[in-house]
């Protein structure tokens, strides 16, 4: 479907008089699972549901597809307002326009770079969208700053509270807890592989003292973290009990939010007038995958490009078609140090032909085997939507110092990951590397590059003297949903 109308922003939007999509085609979008065998929801009960009962993840029933006109209508706006442009119709009116501006303008608000999402160039064909000056200095904070805000939103209209739990591989805890710290209507328990985050990483969520966040320290690696998220959220009596949500990327709003600076970063650089690539760090797959939903809605890519470090499940399996478990090799680069990637599905399913019981016989023969290998015509789609690379420990290095002395900027091991892989992509369309967190989160690798150790910010310059707060638990699922029940408030 297509938007046939305009309207302006609505009155507290930004003041201006930019003409925005009406989002009358998403006035009633609801979701779907990809295992097919839940009802469609509305937009706010997926947001508190994150995971389907049925242990799918939700999909738009339609994409909004946007015409070339109303992505030229946004060229230039604020990033808050091409935000409320983007989301409007993936709400699907359940939050009013006036409430939605609201929401937007005050997360985009603490952001510390006036552009929100900065393009840098590194050379004529190669650019950088520093997705890190949020307040925990990764590109999560994009997504769940807002997500933060339509939870206390939708939580506050109800009259009820939830228990957000959650795993991470470095950069969602730190970023989620930063979106609900101190929420009268959430707790938070967020799980992480014990010594597999970098320290600063670590110290970003155990020093955050608030009553309502809670930190687990799993004896575990992140596929542990996030399989023991997903038995909780499976056992459909304990997640009732004790009102569990999530704001990892199975939550959909999150991917939502992440489509914004796709769009924002295309439009800089000329599109729809001009076609755009983006090579995207992996690990879990939610932020190729946001890359992705701004294609489906119309969006000119050329190609997405995966990226991924010698935990290269992502990029095996575009290349060979077969995605097959590995262990699990801990990297300069840990939020990419994953072989499950939950937001695969997503993909699946489209490439499925949205079949739900298909998707999910996949999936199952995928976590039984360890193994999966695509049928011929699912491959061949799959590999002509991306492209794939991998990069290890020497070359994450190497490209950390050819940036830093062909440049002067100096970026992250994800970054580097991509930066190296882009280099190598073939795209006629100039290619943009999300650089998705800040040099200062990984200060050691950086160090080993340029000889030279980067610097936090003014804001959390004390950050090795605060005092830590962390639980040690073994990876056992009984312990966690012991620790989660001792802390919910929402029963």
């Amino acid at each position: 479907m297509r938007h046939k109308t305009l309207s302006r922003l609505p009155a507290g939007g930004g003041g201006s008089n930019v003409a925005l999509l009406s989002g009358r085609s998403g006035s009633h979008l609801r979701y779907l699972s990809t295992r097919g065998e839940e009802a469609a929801l509305a937009f706010d009960d997926v947001l508190l549901a994150g995971l389907a009962r049925d242990g799918g993840l939700y999909v738009p029933q339609t994409w909004p597809r946007f015409s070339s006109a109303e992505w030229r209508v946004l060229r230039g706006r604020p990033y808050h307002e091409i935000a409320f442009a983007v989301l409007k119709p993936y709400v699907g009116g359940v939050i009013t326009d006036a409430d939605l501006a609201r929401l937007t303008r005050e997360a985009y608000a603490v952001f510390t770079h006036p552009a929100v999402a900065p393009l840098k160039q590194l050379d004529a064909n190669l650019w950088t969208m520093e997705l890190f000056h949020g307040p925990t200095l990764a590109f999560k904070d994009y997504a769940l700053q807002l997500v933060g805000r339509l939870f206390d939103h939708v939580l506050a209209k109800r009259g009820t509270r939830v228990t957000i739990v959650g795993a991470t591989s470095g950069d969602t805890g730190p970023a989620g807890i930063a979106a609900v710290v101190g929420s009268k209507n959430i707790d938070i328990v967020m799980l992480h592989p014990r010594g597999r985050t970098s320290e600063v990483q670590r110290r970003q969520m155990t020093t955050v003292l608030a009553p309502n966040v809670h930190n687990v320290a799993l004896d575990g690696t992140f596929d542990d973290c996030q399989d023991a998220v997903k038995a909780m959220f499976g056992d459909l009596e304990f997640r009732d009990r004790y009102s569990l949500s999530a704001v990892n990327s199975i939550n959909w709003a999150r991917v939502a939010a992440q489509i914004v600076y796709y769009v924002h970063a295309a439009l800089a650089l000329g599109a729809p007038d001009r076609t755009v690539s983006f090579c995207v760090p992996t690990g879990n797959f939610g932020n190729v995958l946001a890359a992705d939903a701004a294609r489906r809605m119309g969006l000119p890519i050329e190609r997405l490009i995966v990226a991924t470090n010698r935990n290269d499940i992502v990029a095996r399996t575009i290349l060979t078609g077969t995605m097959a478990l590995e262990g699990v090799a801990p990297t300069m680069s840990p939020s990419m140090d994953i072989q499950v990637s939950s937001n695969f599905e997503r993909l699946v399913f489209e490439l499925a032909g949205r079949a739900g019981r298909a998707t999910a016989a996949m999936m199952a023969e995928f976590r039984k085997e360890g193994r999966f290998k695509f049928p011929q015509g699912l491959h061949g789609a799959l590999a002509e939507g991306f492209g794939a690379g991998a990069c290890g420990e020497a070359e994450t290095l190497a490209t950390i110092a050819s940036v830093r002395k062909a440049t002067g900027e100096t970026i992250d091991p994800h970054t580097a990951v991509a930066v190296h892989v882009a280099k190598r992509a073939k795209s006629e369309a100039p290619i943009v590397v999300a650089s998705t967190a800040h040099p200062a989160k990984f200060p050691d690798a950086v160090e080993k590059a340029t000889g030279e150790r980067p610097k936090l910010p003014a804001f959390l310059a004390d950050l090795y003297d605060r005092p830590e707060r962390a639980t040690d638990l073994p990876n056992d699922v009984a312990k966690l949903k012991e620790f989660v029940a001792a802390h919910a408030r929402g029963a």
